[in-house]
């Protein structure tokens, strides 16, 4: 639902001033609001962040009808909410910040740590949509959704010159990720890709209507006995990428047979193929 239901509010200052102490008109001071937002932009705009920005509950920052750059220090986090919509922004060249005080809503400071420079940084989040964003050539991840993270969907989004795109899932002993349910569809991942596109841990992740054209390592891959469901998607393998489109961490087969990881009307292109897994599938 985003911030349906709340009041317009209208950036515009492209600044980022003092992460404490927040201009009213710029984006930081947006996110922060205690009340449901559709945030929107006045003009074109390039904001280059001094540390992280944390969206609070029930926000919509769209970039609709702007040419929006969010670039520089920590980038977005999203974490500990519900109700986010992500739309029409360009994320990209997102450095990891130091520590910092950051406000947080109009009433709370808090001190937070340094970040790894993630485009978007995603933790204990339900309901996310992330729609119709380009992002490149961050520190990190791309986006990285994590820590019992669930109802998240990634779409019709344009990823390219990086190397770890995608990560689904914290780690292969957090356990909170079981009930991860992600949704990648409609997005074209290309030039200059490397691998996590997405890699996947524990959860349900359907991915569907995806355009391959390029990667390096590997397109879809996981650890910890993830359920992969592959739909529709078009893999176009290159010349100096491996074949394989799928990859389970050099977990041995024994293992990995029994996780379920399915194709279905996926268009292998130039030797592209997918080994599935799963009940009633036989691995060759």
């Amino acid at each position: 639902m985003g911030g349906k239901g709340g009041q317009i509010y209208i950036v515009s200052d492209p600044s980022d001033g003092d992460p404490e102490n927040p201009q009213p008109g710029t984006l930081r001071h947006a996110v922060i609001q205690s009340e449901p937002l559709w945030i929107i932009f006045a003009r074109n705009m390039h904001i280059n962040l001094k540390t992280k920005f944390i969206v609070s509950n029930a926000k919509t920052i769209d970039g609709c009808g702007a040419i929006m750059h969010i670039t520089g220090k920590g980038c977005i986090v999203i974490e500990h909410v519900e109700n986010i919509i992500i739309h029409g922004l360009y994320i990209h060249d997102c450095e990891p910040s130091g520590n910092a005080k950051i406000r947080v809503s109009p009433t709370d400071v808090v001190g937070r740590g340094k970040s790894d420079g993630d485009g978007l940084t995603i933790k204990w989040v339900r309901n996310l949509w992330i729609d119709h964003c380009s992002i490149a050539r961050c520190k990190d991840g791309l986006v990285d959704i994590t820590e019992g993270s669930t109802a998240v969907t990634v779409t019709n989004s344009y990823f390219t010159e990086h190397d770890k795109v995608m990560l689904l899932g914290h780690s292969d002993d957090y356990l909170a990720d079981v009930g991860m349910q992600v949704i990648v569809a409609f997005n074209h991942l290309g030039k200059g890709l490397v691998e996590r596109m997405p890699r996947c841990r524990h959860g349900y992740f359907h991915v569907v209507n995806n355009d391959y054209t390029k990667w390096q390592l590997y397109a879809i891959g996981g650890s910890a006995a993830p359920t992969i469901n592959n739909q529709g998607n078009r893999f176009i393998a290159q010349p100096i990428s491996h074949k394989e489109v799928t990859n389970r961490m050099e977990a041995k087969e024994d293992e990995w047979r029994g996780w379920n990881w399915r194709t279905e009307g996926d268009l292998m292109v130039n030797g592209a193929f997918f080994t599935p897994s799963g009940a009633e599938i036989s691995v060759q």
